[in-house]
């Protein structure tokens, strides 16, 4: 477990059916385990019902992001991660990393100029694109995910 536990997530007061909230090693290899855990019992509450692709990319994209750039696929660190549903259906997701954080503006477009050929650097706007709402906390190392 990590030594400096990182806080639980909350979400507001609204009336779950679902939530999760856990750690796991800062392992690549840990991220398809974990999101097809997350989209099965997601499926049986009817919670990603028609929004499935785009929860499941997000949240693979935003574990990457979080496992690579910043705990630098150490294992012996670890990322947050928590989902939650409410009554409405609609999808929260924040994930956690220990790194130092990073200013989102300061990313450039994958589609403007080179960077499209870039063969990396797509994760961000991918999330932007798929997902409803996206903001980022604690100096850039939390991201908010919301899909309506």
């Amino acid at each position: 477990m990590p030594t400096d536990p990182l806080p639980r997530c909350e979400f507001d007061g609204k009336k779950l059916i679902l939530k999760l909230n856990f750690t796991i090693p800062a392992d690549p290899q840990e991220i398809s385990k974990v999101v097809d855990g997350i989209m099965k019992l997601a499926a049986d509450m009817k919670c990603a019902d028609g929004k499935e692709f785009e929860m499941e990319t997000a949240l693979r994209e935003a574990l990457a992001n979080a496992i690579i750039h910043g705990a630098h696929a150490d294992a012996k660190k670890h990322i947050q991660c928590c989902v939650a549903c409410d009554e409405s259906l609609r999808i929260m997701i924040v994930v956690r990393d220990p790194g130092e954080g990073f200013d989102p503006s300061s990313i450039p477009s994958p589609i403007v100029g080179q960077n499209i050929y870039e063969g990396h650097g797509r994760g961000l706007f991918l999330i932007n694109q798929l997902m409803d709402e996206v903001h980022f906390e604690r100096g850039g190392t939390e991201i908010h995910m919301t899909k309506n």
